[in-house]
């Protein structure tokens, strides 16, 4: 299995919209469950601790295989949530994939 985690910065915006943007990149990406073949798990983690002064929100994937999750970064359903919830509100983007 392959373990996918991306840690997101967003961009300077008032509180308010930084919590519905947030929701927002929750329900997308949890709601690609089932959607993406070989994605076997995903969890957008979005109420972080006030000592997590180097992001705002996490995604935590798995899938079956490498392959897997090269299908999923450019399969449609994930393509438009990236697209249209993640990145016109991000400002920093970091990634680690890795063998479980």
């Amino acid at each position: 299995m392959v373990r996918h985690v991306i840690l997101w910065k967003l961009k300077e915006m008032p509180d308010a919209e930084k919590t519905a943007v947030k929701a927002g990149i929750k329900e997308g990406l949890e709601g690609l469950a089932g959607k993406i073949p070989g994605l076997l798990d995903v969890r957008v983690y979005t109420d972080a601790l006030p000592s997590s002064a180097n992001a705002d929100l996490m995604l935590d994937t798995t899938f079956t295989d490498a392959a897997a999750l090269k299908g999923y970064s450019t399969h449609p359903a994930h393509v438009a949530v990236a697209d249209g919830k993640v990145r016109p509100y991000t400002a920093v983007r970091t990634c680690l994939d890795f063998n479980v």
